[in-house]
């Protein structure tokens, strides 16, 4: 009887499979490889004749496999980037609320335990790839501004004529929220009127927006520097790309159920931020938004290297709100002293800039708004001119 082993060893090495005779440095190039190409398996133990030789399987030598992961993946650290440097405390502190984790522990601590740090070479506490993206101002990251994100709204059904762009530079997490920002304000709202207050209805459930454009920043390949998330909106449809393809182990069999991380830090991270579930639920929970709104099914597209989510407009009656870029607010305007106190709340504080970005409004009409809510007593208004932030005053 010809066991699974003899039946690997019988065909060879191949694009998915690698033999190699020890667990030397050389194996964090081959997981490498495999996590940024179609995925793969890796025999340990196995001489280049095709051979079973044995290895080392001490704890020590587990040990030093464990170890490898610092040389992989999100796991990498760089000497360069020190996290005393461009730390972005307001994402931390954010990312801590959301997580629900108790901010009781020194930073350093939390970081590495998060595996957003390590010591570095010389001794000194530096980021790792994962905590780049999340906790690094990425203004000042060149190592990973090919990790933006770019939306794009085209007049038409083509790449020709851009209304509105924006080149999301943020953390990831604000990246997520921005980029969702930006549907809303440049998608058709519907009302429903049954009860004395009006419900808005987005023309596409931004439920299922929402989870296209945090799967797409989640399993991005962040080692291609060529191609970045876009998140484009046509006049017959919307498109959410980003490169990597699916990621590794998922076959046409799987796909929808199964869940498999490209980048497991990251993804761990956003799990515990409650961006995303980690049951594999995600293009079902998109397909169920979709169909519970009424419309088609989105499509799932694998383009070479790129995965792309495509979610066609539905064709709304008159009475509907038509996009028109940059000077249409994202948020309904008897919603918006709303949404600042839900950010001071959940930020602390906040400049008018903040508030610019997440009303989609000019900067004019936020300053108004604000002034507004700080005359009635909503809001507490501190510093001047340009050093102005805003704070949610005490029940």
């Amino acid at each position: 009887m010809i066991t699974d082993i003899e039946m690997i060893l019988s065909k060879g090495e191949s694009y998915t499979v690698e033999f190699k005779e020890s667990a030397d440095k050389s194996i964090s190039d081959e997981v490498c490889a495999f996590a940024n190409a179609s995925g793969g398996k890796i025999y340990v133990g196995i001489s280049d004749e095709n051979k079973i030789i044995g290895a080392d399987t001490s704890n020590s030598a587990r040990s030093r496999l464990q170890d490898t992961k610092k040389n992989i993946y999100d796991y990498i650290i760089d000497d360069n980037y020190l996290i005393g440097d461009n730390f972005n405390d307001t994402e931390y502190q954010r990312f801590l609320k959301k997580a629900k984790i108790s901010n009781v522990l020194p930073r350093e601590v939390m970081l590495k335990n998060l595996d957003c740090a390590d010591d570095a070479s010389n001794g000194t506490l530096c980021f790792t790839n994962a905590g780049l993206l999340f906790f690094r101002d990425n203004s000042e990251n060149v190592r990973f501004d090919f990790c933006h994100v770019v939306c794009v709204l085209y007049k038409g059904t083509d790449k020709v004529y851009i209304i509105d762009a924006k080149h999301l530079n943020g953390g990831i997490m604000q990246n997520i929220d921005d980029a969702i920002v930006f549907l809303k304000r440049n998608l058709r709202l519907s009302y429903e009127i049954k009860t004395v207050r009006r419900k808005s209805i987005l023309e596409i459930p931004e439920d299922a927006l929402r989870e296209a454009v945090t799967n797409a920043v989640c399993h991005r390949d962040n080692f291609e520097k060529g191609a970045r998330v876009m998140v484009e909106i046509f006049d017959d449809r919307v498109e959410i790309t980003n490169p990597g393809g699916v990621p590794k182990g998922i076959t046409k069999e799987n796909f929808g159920t199964t869940s498999i991380a490209r980048n497991p830090v990251v993804a761990s991270l956003l799990h515990r931020a409650d961006y995303i579930e980690r049951m594999g639920t995600g293009i079902n929970r998109m397909i169920d938004a979709m169909l519970a709104a009424g419309l088609k099914k989105p499509i799932f597209q694998t383009e070479g290297y790129f995965f792309k989510v495509v979610f066609e407009r539905p064709n709304l009656n008159a009475d509907a709100e038509t996009a028109i870029g940059s000077d249409r607010a994202a948020i309904e305007p008897g919603d918006r002293e709303s949404a600042v106190l839900d950010y001071l709340k959940l930020h602390g504080k906040g400049k008018s800039a903040d508030f610019t970005k997440l009303l989609g409004l000019s900067a004019q009409r936020v300053r108004e708004i604000l002034q507004e809510m700080a005359g009635s007593g909503l809001i507490g208004k501190h510093g001047d001119k340009r050093h102005t932030y805003y704070t949610a005053k005490k029940a």
